[in-house]
């Protein structure tokens, strides 16, 4: 099964520079995703049959060179940036430093006899940054709608307690945007998941 996917992963990339296509191109004419050909190209799954018969008809080729080996061709090593762990550290250092900092900054306004609470709203806000982009980047994204529907709070936190602390003007009504926001993270959520499992 291991030697099927390389040899398919082999001959698809082969077709598809041939005939001068990106992987986005051929997704789109496939009706799938890009991440998808990729996964094939990584020979790390194989297409199904109704798929390999629509990329045939695309190539002009049938379905049995899409299996068979045609050259010699080593699967491409799978770049990994750092272990499941790893990552899980470097997060955790990131948003732990930036807590400390904001903590400092807090103890020595404090010092100063002018403490600024809101210290912490910003630094809730730029650890949620942080995290986003590390999930992104480490972890491909998952559960990052969870974490954009806290980053939305958070912004409307920071953007509540800015106009309270240095404007003195209370505008409550910014939080009224949280659940039809909320909402839309949700739903684009699902329908993302709903794509996934068609797939």
């Amino acid at each position: 099964m291991e030697d099927l996917k390389f040899i398919t992963a082999s001959n698809i990339i082969n077709l598809r520079t041939k005939a001068g296509m990106t992987q986005s191109e051929l997704a789109a004419k496939l009706s799938y995703s890009d991440k998808s050909v990729s996964k094939w190209e990584r020979a790390e799954a194989v297409p199904d049959a109704y798929v390999l018969k629509h990329m045939s008809e695309i190539f002009g080729v049938t379905v049995d060179y899409l299996l068979s080996p045609h050259d010699q061709w080593e699967a491409p090593k799978k770049k990994t940036l750092l272990s499941s762990y790893q990552s899980d550290v470097v997060i955790s250092i990131a948003l732990t430093g930036i807590g400390t900092l904001g903590l400092l900054l807090f103890v020595i306004l404090w010092l100063l006899g002018n403490p600024q609470p809101i210290i912490f709203v910003y630094a809730t806000l730029v650890s949620l940054i942080t995290l986003l982009v590390l999930q992104s980047v480490f972890k491909h994204g998952q559960h990052n709608y969870l974490i954009i529907a806290f980053l939305l709070f958070a912004v409307i936190a920071s953007l509540y307690f800015s106009f309270l602390v240095f404007f003195e003007k209370n505008f409550w009504q910014l939080f009224l945007l949280v659940v039809p926001g909320w909402i839309v993270i949700f739903l684009s959520s699902r329908f993302k998941h709903q794509k996934t499992i068609e797939k």
